[in-house]
Formats: C-alpha cells, structure tokens, sequence
C-alpha cells in the first residue's frame, strides 16, 4: 500500500512539472526560433536544390539537343560514307577493268634494243631502225622503228624518198662501225603519258623510268636534218648487220656553250636521256 501511495505521488508531480514547461513562455519561444531556423536552413538546402536542378535540367536539354544534331551528323555522314563507298567500288571495278584492258598505255620506241624494259610495259613489235640517207638535202629527218613483217606494194611509179636501215657509226657505243641498230616499240599498260628528257639519267618525281642511256642525232657536217633520240645504255645489234652501208647515222651530242647556259652545261661534255613515263 505504501509503494502504491509513493507510486501516486512521483506521477502527480511529474504532471505538475509537465504543465510548468508547457506553460513556460520562455522556454516556447526558443523552441518557435528553434524550428523556424530549422525551417529556414531546409528552405534554403530546397532553394539551392531546386537552382542545381533547374541548371541541371537545362544542361540536360542543351546535351539533349547536341546529342540530336550529333545524331542528325552522324546519319548524314553514314548516308555520304555510304555513297562515297559505292562510287569508290565501282571506281575500282573500272581501275581493275582499265588495268586488265590495258588501253590507256603510253607508247614510246626503246632504240638500240630489241626487247622492252619491265615497270609494266609490253613489246608492241620488235624491229630495225632506220631513216633516210645521212647526206641526202631532201631527206626527213626523223627515226623510224621499221617492223620485221612489211607489208609492200609497187602501186607508185613517180618520184619518191628513200628509207635506210640505221647504222653504228662508231665503235664507241660498243658496237663496230656499221653494225645495224635495232629498236622496238613498246607500251606502259598503266600510265599514258611519255616524255623523252635529254640531258638526264632520271626522271623526276611522280615520273616512272623505262630506260635511259645517251642522247644520239645525225652529224653536224652532214646535209641531212636528224632528231635527238635516246640510244640504250647497253644497246643491241641485229644479228647478220655487220655490213657497212651508212644510211641513216647517228652520233653522241656534245654540249656547245654560248647561248646554251654553262653552267649548268658544260662545253664538250655528251649529253645524257631518259624514257619516263606517268
């Protein structure tokens, strides 16, 4: 009974204290200041919130609209890659075509050798060399690659020229004087153009060497006009041409200064050439 009255009694006096601190004014202020500090800290975390996601959201958009422009970029270049590959095919399959046909060679004549160099060319035909008369006043003037097949005719009875094989006049090329010279005709199955380039043993950049050697023409002495044409480095012979006939002659260029610049030219020195062709 005791415990129970003493029991009463600590619950009786906790009521009263509670109803002292709830009517203490003090004491509610500070918990009023208390929350509104609260308050205002989680309106202000709200506030810098909602400015962090609105940059956030327009971050979003602007990365949203570059991804589609990207995108737009990016089907557009597939659409160009796409067609850029059909026309490089069929580019390609009109190479190849080209390549196999060979119809875009250029022709040149390799004088002095009876056969054609390699970087892709073929032997159109094989043949004697030869021109007119070396004393002759009305004589033409260039070389001509005469093939081995002729095909004759006695049709004409009126004046006319004359054609003659070509001959070494000098054993310096390596040959005997009056050995026949032969030539041959051929054709690069890859590049057209052909350029003869007298006073060099290379070509120049981009350029393709088929052969070089020594420029070579007609004497000076002699009435007959010639062209420069570039003779072999490690020229040829015709088999059974060891007579000495003349007819078309030709012999290395020398350099004559005065109006020709010296240097780089020098006076008395042969003149070299080259067969390129691109």
């Amino acid at each position: 009974m005791a415990a129970l009255i003493v029991l009463v009694i600590f619950i009786v006096q906790a009521i009263a204290e509670k109803r002292i601190l709830l009517n203490d004014p003090d004491l509610l202020q500070s918990q009023i200041h208390a929350l509104e500090r609260k308050v205002e800290d989680v309106v202000g975390k709200y506030t810098d919130l909602s400015v962090k996601y609105a940059d956030l959201s327009t971050k979003y958009n602007d990365i949203s609209i570059k991804n589609n422009d990207l995108s737009t970029k990016y089907t557009d270049l597939t659409t160009k890659y796409n067609d850029q590959s059909i026309k490089y095919f069929d580019l390609s399959a009109k190479y190849n075509t080209l390549l196999t046909k060979s119809n875009v060679g250029g022709l040149f004549i390799r004088w002095g050798r009876k056969d054609c160099p390699g970087n892709n060319t073929e032997l159109v035909y094989s043949g004697f060399a030869g021109g007119s008369w070396y004393d002759h006043t009305g004589a033409a003037a260039e070389f001509v690659c005469l093939p081995r097949d002729p095909d004759l005719t006695t049709k004409f009875s009126s004046a006319y020229a004359y054609i003659y094989g070509s001959e070494y006049d000098t054993a310096e090329f390596g040959h005997a004087d009056g050995d026949d010279l032969p030539c041959s005709v051929c054709r690069s199955t890859v590049q057209s153009s052909v350029l003869m380039i007298p006073g060099k043993s290379s070509c120049y950049d981009g350029w393709t060497m088929q052969y070089h050697g020594d420029l070579v023409a007609g004497a000076y002495s002699q009435k007959a006009a010639t062209q420069y044409i570039c003779l072999d480095e490690h020229p040829e012979d015709l088999t059974a041409g060891q007579d000495n006939h003349n007819g078309k002659l030709f012999y290395p260029v020398l350099a004559s200064c005065g109006s020709l610049a010296c240097p780089p030219y020098r006076n008395g020195k042969y003149l070299t050439c080259v067969v390129c062709t691109k």
